[in-house]
């Protein structure tokens, strides 16, 4: 039995599951996993032998029990300094920090009107509505910020957000993967970051287990090309 164990959701949906295990992944420490299958009548009561808030994911740590992404993030940056979860530079870490937050609090359109699912084809007709480009918008905007002031001066440099990848990139990994299932306009910034955080061996890895789930969820009614009815 490991020394941790990760309670996440089925990873073809389960955006917030995806997050925490990057984090814990990126720390190189072994660990039990456990899925438990979304919208099923079993679900919450499964979750709940975990985390008390009924919602994965959850990491428990012998009789410490961290729920809440962020939260699980911090813990992992805490007991595994050297991974480089957060940027080493004040000013770097301040930052990674806001806009990690800022994703754990905001973009509720683009997460409602857009949602994961990651053995999805891309969707070629599917219109944006407003409020979600609006969301699009600013994380386009964080991404060509964070990579402008910090990218390749922290860390040694590197293609992530703060150089070398952080839970700042684990926070974004999800919304990447919107932005390649979806007709989203990007910068030519924008798109070459989103390319290296679908391509980062992590998310191959994460992809790979998706795409061999047995559960299916209804995201959409598709029409008859394929493409989901708005």
């Amino acid at each position: 039995m490991a020394e941790f164990t990760l309670v996440v959701g089925n990873k073809n949906y389960s955006s917030w599951s995806l997050r925490a295990w990057l984090a814990l992944k990126t720390t190189g420490a072994s660990f039990d996993e456990v899925v438990v299958p979304l919208r099923e009548t079993e679900t919450r009561a499964t979750i709940l032998r975990y985390s008390p808030s009924g919602k994965v994911p959850c990491l428990v740590h012998g009789t410490i029990t961290v729920w809440e992404t962020l939260a699980i993030g911090e813990y992992l940056a805490e007991l595994f300094p050297d991974a480089g979860l957060w940027p080493k530079n004040a000013a770097a870490r301040a930052h990674a920090r806001a806009i990690a937050a800022e994703m754990h609090a905001g973009f509720s359109a683009l997460r409602r009107l857009l949602p994961m699912n990651i053995r999805a084809k891309p969707y070629a007709g599917f219109p944006i509505p407003e409020d979600a480009q609006r969301d699009i918008n600013r994380i386009e905007a964080i991404w060509r910020d964070a990579r402008d002031r910090f990218g390749d001066a922290t860390n040694g440099g590197g293609p992530f957000l703060f150089g070398r990848f952080s839970l700042a990139d684990a926070m974004y990994a999800p919304v990447a993967a919107r932005f390649a299932l979806y007709p989203v306009t990007l910068g030519e910034e924008a798109m070459r970051y989103r390319d290296v955080v679908m391509g980062h061996p992590l998310m191959v890895e994460w992809r790979a287990a998706a795409q061999a789930e047995p559960w299916m969820i209804p995201v959409f009614e598709l029409d008859s090309q394929g493409n989901p009815q708005s």
